[in-house]
C-alpha cells in the first residue's frame, strides 16, 4: 500500500452531511484495518463503494452497507471493498537517497555488527508493498552486492500489502516502462526481459523476493514479522489515525533486530508518535534507527 490510495481533493466539494450509511462504512473500514478516512474524503468512499454495486447487483450504498454487515459476506466483502481503497502508484527505485544510504552507508555497518557476532543473515521487509517495485529495486541492490560486501551472507526481503489486487500484479512482475523510469538501462538489462511495450521480472530477481499479505491492523500476524535489519513502510501511515499509527509503529520497533533501520516516506516523520527510535540523517534522506541495546521504553 505506498503512495497514494486517495484522490487528490478538488474545490468546490459539496459540504452537505455525508450519507449515514457511508459513515458506517468507514467505520467498517477502520475496524477491519485500522485506515481512517476523514470527514473530507467521504466522496472517494462513496465512489469506491459504488464500484461495487454493479457486479454485486445491488443498487444503493443502503444495501451494499447491508452486505457489508451480513455474517455471511462481510469478510470477503469487506477484503474486496480493501482492495479498491487502497491502490496505489509506486515506481522502481523511487527514492534514491534512501536506497544510497542502505547501499554505502547502512549495509557495511550492519554487516560489521553481525560479522562480530558471526552472523550472515539479512533480512529487509517492505511493508506496503504495493504492486513490487520497492521489494524487486531492494533485491536487485543486494544482488549487486553479492560478490563483494554481501559475500558469504545470506539474505531475505519479505514483501507485504494488504490489496490482493497489487500482491498479484507483484507476483506476475510484469511492468510497463514508465514504472521503470528511474532504472538505469544496465539494471533493465541485467534483471528485466522485455515483452512487447511490457518488462518482465528475471527469474534470478523474482526469486529473492517473498509476497504475502498482511494487515497492519492483525496484531497476532505482526508478532511473527521478527528480526528484520530494515523496514520500509512509505506513505502508509498517513492513512492511519494516531492510535493506530502508535500501535503498528510500536510493532515496527519490536520487529527490528537492535541497530535495525526503519524508513518512511521521505515527507513523513514519527514526531509524536513514537520516541523509541533515534532519528538518523543522511545525505538527503533520513531513517530511524532502534538503538543497540534495551529499548528506552519512551513510546507514547
Amino acid at each position: 500500500m505506498t503512495s497514494s490510495p486517495f484522490l487528490l481533493e478538488q474545490a468546490g466539494r459539496s459540504a452537505a452531511p455525508p450519507d449515514p450509511s457511508l459513515v458506517r462504512i468507514r467505520d467498517l473500514i477502520y475496524k477491519a484495518c485500522g485506515i481512517y478516512l476523514p470527514d473530507n474524503k467521504f466522496y472517494f468512499l462513496n465512489e469506491r463503494c459504488s464500484r461495487r454495486l454493479k457486479p454485486l447487483g445491488l443498487r444503493s450504498i443502503r444495501e451494499y452497507l447491508d452486505l457489508l454487515s451480513s455474517p455471511k459476506d462481510a469478510e470477503s466483502e469487506v477484503r474486496n471493498l480493501l482492495n479498491e481503497i487502497t491502490v496505489g502508484e509506486t515506481c522502481f527505485f523511487r527514492n534514491p537517497h534512501q536506497l544510497d544510504a542502505l547501499r554505502r552507508i547502512i549495509l557495511p555497518k550492519i554487516k560489521a555488527a553481525k560479522e562480530k557476532l558471526s552472523f550472515t543473515r539479512l533480512k529487509l521487509w517492505s511493508a506496503g508493498c504495493s504492486t513490487g517495485e520497492e521489494p524487486y529495486t531492494l533485491a536487485m541492490l543486494l544482488l549487486e552486492e553479492c560478490s563483494a560486501l554481501l559475500k558469504g551472507f545470506t539474505w531475505q526481503i519479505v514483501a507485504t500489502d494488504l490489496n490482493d489486487l497489487s500482491l498479484a500484479k507483484a507476483q506476475e512482475g510484469i511492468f510497463d516502462a514508465y514504472a521503470l523510469r528511474n532504472t538505469s538501462p544496465l539494471y533493465q538489462q541485467k534483471y528485466f526481459q522485455r515483452r512487447g511495450p511490457h518488462f518482465a521480472v528475471s527469474d534470478e530477481l523474482k526469486a529473492r523476493v517473498s509476497f504475502s499479505r498482511l494487515n497492519l491492523h492483525d496484531e497476532s500476524k505482526l508478532l511473527f514479522m521478527k528480526d528484520n535489519d530494515v523496514i520500509f513502510c512509505a506513505n502508509v501511515l498517513i492513512y492511519f489515525d494516531l492510535t493506530s499509527k502508535r500501535r503498528i509503529v510500536g510493532h515496527f520497533f519490536g520487529n527490528l533486530l537492535p541497530g535495525g533501520y526503519f524508513f518512511l516516506g521521505h515527507s513523513e516523520s514519527l514526531y509524536g508518535v513514537n520516541d523509541d527510535f533515534h532519528l538518523v540523517h543522511f545525505p538527503g534522506a533520513t531513517a530511524y534507527c532502534r538503538p543497540p541495546g534495551p529499548s528506552g521504553g519512551n513510546s507514547r
